[in-house]
């Protein structure tokens, strides 16, 4: 039995195999009840667990799985892990008819692995190869971890591994990466959950390469952003996470007592929709929607500061709970009691944010422009009327903006701002500009946390602008 776990969110896919009343599981993530759930109805002992590579975008669950089950860690010897035991290439582990090889595949990591399986009752072909981060459906992994200076010699490893060890296993095996569509680990995964080496060869775009200098500079290329929280996530999987046992339990917090603790360093996630935070919200809150936590929260928030979120009616905490808690954000302290409604039905202090339609950003962008190319005496009154006058953001991912992008507008990626927050003005009014409007909503809470006070979102941003059939500058 080989069975695939989806964490949704950061597209992570581990691996579960079971045979001869032993279970090994490739990958796990930190939340692990779902393997050992799977292990107890069917009757297996979890005996082997492996890591394909430090990985850098979420809590490795080895540890808590270990705990729990007494299991064995393993993982590549090229790098100093704090935990488990290392191992080395063409090691074979026999479980009843299974085995399974190592083989070293550096290029993502310096340790990176990839583990073989062969079913020996059935025959001594390759049937599968779990192969981390090295290669994905449609895709191959980045190699700017180590910084510029490594990526030309990173990229001729995974170079190697992917041409002269993972092709090279027959174009029959079944292909098994450890993330999907989605992950940051790869600028442009497919849809798909399984491939074959085969369909690979003949479809992913990089493998297409015709010599190893050309797929070096092609991955050398590549821009990919690095969120800050990857440095935590290396330090923990290295040197090992905090064992929790359990996802954190979330107290109810009643407003008057958040509203003391809002002078004392908590971070308050409010994880509704743009149109709902953007209406009403708790002062000083970031806004991440619920869907979009697992990929934003590791930009903004603090490992340190007691994290409180705020929904409507609280029926998503759990998803949001499990997100933070894969990314080691042991520091969720609770929830509003009662959702958002019992903040105000408190009669406590709200805040919010301008929303813009795509119709009325067109209209401000023409009065702006009217003024600007007018007579000198109208560039005079531009200065002096605010309103007239603006600073466009968008805040999309650095491809987006290269296809196209509205005419003024000025580029710094959500994530980066924390880091760019300095070229935003504060003495224009500023109107915050994405894909689709949630994005852009982020980034005016956060810059809003951050003491600027005339703020826009875009409702349905780029895709509105251009279903609208507004004019766009081609990059």
């Amino acid at each position: 039995m080989v069975k695939l776990i989806k964490s949704k969110g950061i597209a992570h896919h581990s691996y579960f195999i079971g045979v001869g009343g032993r279970a090994v599981v490739v990958d796990p993530r930190r939340d692990v009840d779902i393997y050992i759930h799977l292990a107890e109805s069917s009757g297996l002992d979890i005996t082997h667990i492996f890591e394909t590579h430090r990985n850098e975008d979420y809590v490795i669950g080895s540890g808590e799985l270990a705990s729990a089950t007494g299991a064995e860690i393993f993982h590549g010897k090229n790098l100093d892990f704090a935990y488990g035991t290392p191992i080395s290439d063409r090691y074979k582990f026999q479980l009843g008819s299974v085995e399974l090889e190592v083989i070293e595949t550096p290029g993502h990591t310096t340790e990176s692995i990839s583990l073989v399986l062969r079913d020996l009752s059935v025959s001594e072909d390759v049937q599968m190869v779990f192969t981390g981060d090295l290669i994905f459906a449609g895709e191959t992994g980045r190699i700017d971890l180590y910084g510029s200076e490594k990526s030309h010699k990173m990229a001729g490893l995974l170079h190697d591994s992917i041409f002269n060890r993972i092709l090279s296993l027959g174009d029959p095996v079944i292909l098994c990466p450890a993330h999907g569509a989605g992950s940051v680990c790869g600028a442009d995964i497919r849809e798909q959950d399984y491939t074959t080496i085969g369909y690979e060869r003949n479809t992913n775009p990089q493998l297409q390469c015709t010599s190893k200098e050309e797929f070096i500079k092609m991955k050398v290329a590549e821009e990919l952003y690095n969120p800050p929280y990857f440095k935590k996530m290396e330090f923990y999987n290295q040197n090992g996470a905090p064992i929790q046992g359990r996802i954190p339990y979330l107290k109810p917090i009643p407003p008057k007592i958040l509203k003391e603790m809002r002078n004392s360093g908590v971070c308050i996630l409010d994880v509704r929709k743009p149109t709902s935070f953007a209406g009403a919200h708790i002062s000083d809150s970031l806004n991440i929607w619920r869907e979009g936590v697992p990929a934003f929260a590791g930009w903004f928030l603090s490992y340190e500061d007691p994290i409180v979120v705020v929904d409507d009616q609280n029926h998503g905490l759990d998803e949001v709970r499990q997100a933070l808690f894969r990314l080691g954000f042991d520091n969720i302290y609770g929830y509003l009691e009662g959702g958002f409604p019992s903040w105000y039905l408190h009669a406590e202090q709200i805040d919010s944010i301008n929303l813009l339609s795509v119709h009325q950003l067109k209209q401000k962008l023409e009065r702006s422009k009217e003024m600007r190319e007018g007579l000198p005496e109208n560039v005079e009154k531009l200065k002096k009327n605010s309103e007239e006058d603006f600073f466009l953001l968008d805040v999309r991912k650095i491809d987006d903006r290269r296809k196209d992008y509205i005419e003024g507008s000025h580029h710094i990626y959500v994530g980066d701002l924390p880091e760019r927050i300095q070229e935003v003005p504060h003495d224009l009014p500023v109107v915050v500009y994405c894909d689709s409007g949630y994005k852009s909503t982020t980034a005016c809470s956060y810059l809003k946390k951050n003491g600027y006070t005339e703020l826009s979102t875009v409702l349905g941003s780029m895709t509105a602008w251009k279903k609208a059939g507004y004019p766009v500058v081609k990059a």
